[in-house]
């Protein structure tokens, strides 16, 4: 969880005359959250499991948030071990008071800013719990390689607007490198080409380093905001035909986007060298904040505060709150988790046990 101790004065409140009343009321929602986040959301473990997650954090560091919607974002991202960010942007100032709110033995590593107008300003980062995870020393920007074009020619393929990030990370058993996405959007269509082309590639890519001799390590986390509609389109498709495992669990969730259409963007999908590493223990959630926190019913709390970027009030206070206000207070994604298992002393010392000589073996002959 995050530090508490330091709440009153940490709650930086524009309106001085209100500060009381504004702690009270973040003090109390982190409350509702807090048992929301109990009853949904696995209990961290030590040793047997561990919890990775994924979330786009609309604009963070762009937008005019409030210290009181950081502290709501520290406290849900404190339920999980390990978690990929999209949407960082160039200002890495809230990421920082997150990670200060989160405690000093929390860390994040984090890419540059994507050039372009496509790059949209943003990074891609890992924030992890380091008595839990410990950094492998292997990061990188992926890059895609030459391909063969005409002629058998070498040339350089169309390269992924938003640069993917890939680390390798260790917990308990488990050695894996994990790779986070923010994939193009494109057209609001259900396949648009170039956000499939991405996809594909990107698959394909990771899987053959997969393979190779020299992998850092044969397990594969492939998580982010895939941009994908639903999960029987191509763009899913393109994930899988590459070799990548998507969960029952995790296809069964319900969607992660906030908005009119229901879209599956958010992804965690799996490539590994042994499959106990889906075994059970293992469950997969969505976590929607906004059935606590910012919900419908606690706009009259907020009534007062509501004010464009420009500083004006807008006209129809209902639904700027609900469809813009709220949305770059918190997100207009919701963070997906999966918990895997990290503890497999049984199933080897089994495996050992079974590995009995013939009788006889290993001992002198008599002449």
């Amino acid at each position: 969880m995050p530090f508490y101790y330091d709440f009153d004065d940490d709650l930086s409140v524009e309106d001085r005359g209100r500060k009381a009343d504004i702690v009270s009321r973040t003090a109390s929602n982190l409350l509702e959250l807090r048992a929301r986040l109990d009853d949904e959301i696995p209990p961290r473990t030590l040793y047997e499991t561990l919890l990775v997650a994924t979330w786009n954090i609309r604009w963070l560091g762009k937008t005019e948030r409030t210290d009181e919607s950081l502290w709501y974002i520290a406290e849900i991202l404190s339920r999980f071990d390990l978690t990929a960010i999209q949407e960082v942007k160039r200002d890495l100032r809230h990421l920082e008071q997150i990670r200060d709110l989160l405690g000093p033995w929390w860390r994040y590593i984090v890419t540059d800013a994507s050039e372009g107008s496509g790059g949209n300003d943003e990074r891609l980062a890992f924030l992890f719990d380091t008595r839990k995870v410990r950094f492998g020393g292997m990061v990188g920007e992926l890059v895609l390689p030459p391909i063969r074009g005409k002629g058998g020619k070498a040339v350089n393929p169309a390269q992924i607007v938003r640069t993917p990030f890939v680390a390798g990370f260790k917990s308990g058993w488990f050695d894996f490198m994990i790779s986070t996405v923010h994939i193009l959007f494109g057209d609001d269509v259900r396949d648009h080409p170039e956000r499939v082309y991405e996809i594909r590639q990107l698959a394909r890519f990771l899987a053959k380093r997969q393979k190779d001799t020299t992998a850092w390590s044969r397990n594969l986390i492939l998580l982010g905001d895939f941009n994908i509609f639903d999960t029987e389109g191509r763009a899913l498709r393109a994930l899988t035909d590459a070799g990548f495992e998507i969960p029952e669990e995790i296809r069964q969730l319900p969607v992660t986007n906030v908005g009119k259409e229901p879209r599956k963007y958010d992804q965690i999908a799996f490539l590994l060298e042994n499959q106990r590493y889906l075994e059970s223990p293992k469950r997969a959630g969505v976590f929607d904040f906004f059935a606590t926190i910012y919900s419908d019913a606690k706009l009259s709390s907020y009534r007062s505060e509501l004010r464009t970027s420009q500083g004006a009030v807008p006209s129809n206070k209902s639904s700027y709150y609900r469809h813009h206000w709220r949305r770059f207070q918190m997100s207009d994604h919701l963070p997906m988790w999966v918990e895997l298992p990290i503890e497999f002393a049984d199933p080897y010392l089994r495996s050992m046990a079974g590995r009995r000589r013939p009788a006889g073996a290993g001992r002198k002959q008599r002449v």
